[in-house]
């Protein structure tokens, strides 16, 4: 059982990696605290951008000599291979630390062992330690390596009775100025943001990040027949984009790629393949209600983060489009993760519960 000080450090190590969020894709965010042998705070660092010094080692360079003899408390299992950078086991072992810490275990097997070779040198390793929040943190690289797809999340803004625009169309703004800003923060933490062929022909939307941080994410819109006008802001330079099509549709003015016609529209499984071969590591689906159903329909959204506005319609679009529910046990059922007020909106972020093995209780 983990004691106190080594959750209080890795909480530490926890909120130092959630900031290389949107950064370091392909990689995953990592944090690290070092303490020297009298367990004082020597160190700290995270993994900043792809390519670059890894957490543990931006963190023994923080703390220099004192980390001999000292521990080493890291959210993710020290990377064991060299790539753009060399093993982290292997600095943490030249460091002379005499403990490490990790919080989970690495899955990528071209990558994991580290925790292994520190032991055979000797170096005292403890896991599982504060797990689940690391875990939270790391979930969309988790899920890109140990499901070979992005993570998801769908993203949508809507009044307290669930409408996203008012029955003659209009939905601008919804949700206030402080919502929008936290929506562009949410975007530049992904790798791509989808939209429909709805929407893009709707409201033309840009799909980029303001202000623009780091590289910009994907753009993808989801359009089955190719109705993309070739003068969409979509399709400017401010971003890459790829259109995902049916097969047999000829579309010449952007990057394609075809995909089986389905019932539903296209193949979203083949989607995430084919943006999984690209690297994208989480996908934001933003609009509309129709695509939003279909991932939801296909079990396809890791994450649900809504924005609603103390307001009311009473008609108009709804947030979500037919998801697959026929009967109340079908209902696709959500944990809260987090609420917060955003300016005079409220946002949540809530994950799908885990399935249950009896069938959920009827009312009589």
């Amino acid at each position: 059982m983990a004691d106190q000080p080594d959750i209080a450090h890795m909480r530490r190590a926890v909120a130092l990696a959630s900031r290389g969020l949107g950064t370091t894709s392909p990689n995953p965010v990592v944090g690290c605290v070092i303490l020297d042998a009298d367990g004082e705070p020597a160190g700290e660092g995270f993994h900043e951008y792809a390519g670059g010094p890894h957490a543990e080692v931006n963190a023994l360079r923080a703390a220099g000599e004192r980390a001999r003899g000292g521990t080493a408390y890291v959210t993710l299992e020290p990377c064991d291979h060299t790539g753009r950078t060399g093993p982290c086991s292997l600095a943490l072992i030249e460091a002379g630390v005499a403990r490490v810490v990790i919080a989970v275990d690495d899955p990528n097997p071209v990558a994991s062992g580290g925790a292994e070779r520190l032991r055979r040198q000797g170096i005292r390793v403890d896991t599982g330690v504060l797990t689940e929040a690391a875990e939270a943190g790391n979930a969309a690289w988790l899920t890109f390596v140990r499901r070979r797809r992005p993570y998801v999340t769908w993203k949508f803004a809507a009044t307290l009775d669930g409408r996203s625009a008012a029955e003659d169309g209009t939905s601008k703004w919804i949700t206030s100025a402080e919502a929008r800003a936290d929506v562009h923060r949410l975007r530049g933490e992904q790798d791509a943001i989808l939209a429909g062929i709805g929407t893009v022909l709707a409201d033309d939307p840009q799909l980029t990040v303001r202000p623009p941080r780091g590289r910009p994410p994907l753009r993808v819109v989801l359009d089955s027949e190719g109705r993309t006008p070739p003068g969409a802001r979509v399709l400017d330079s401010a971003a890459p984009t790829l259109i995902a099509v049916a097969e047999g549709t000829e579309v010449a003015h952007a990057d394609v790629v075809r995909l089986a016609r389905t019932p539903d529209g296209i193949d979203l499984d083949g989607l995430l393949a084919e943006l999984y071969r690209r690297q994208v590591v989480s996908l934001l689906v933003e609009g509309g209600p129709v695509v939003a159903g279909s991932f939801l329909r296909a079990g396809l959204v890791d994450q649900v983060v809504g924005y609603l506005a103390p307001a009311l319609l009473g008609s108009g679009a709804a947030a979500l489009g037919p998801a697959g529910v026929t009967t109340i046990t079908d209902t696709h059922r959500l944990i809260f993760h987090e609420i917060s007020p955003i300016g005079p909106d409220l946002r949540f972020i809530a994950r799908p519960a885990p399935p249950k093995e009896t069938d959920v209780h009827r009312n009589r």
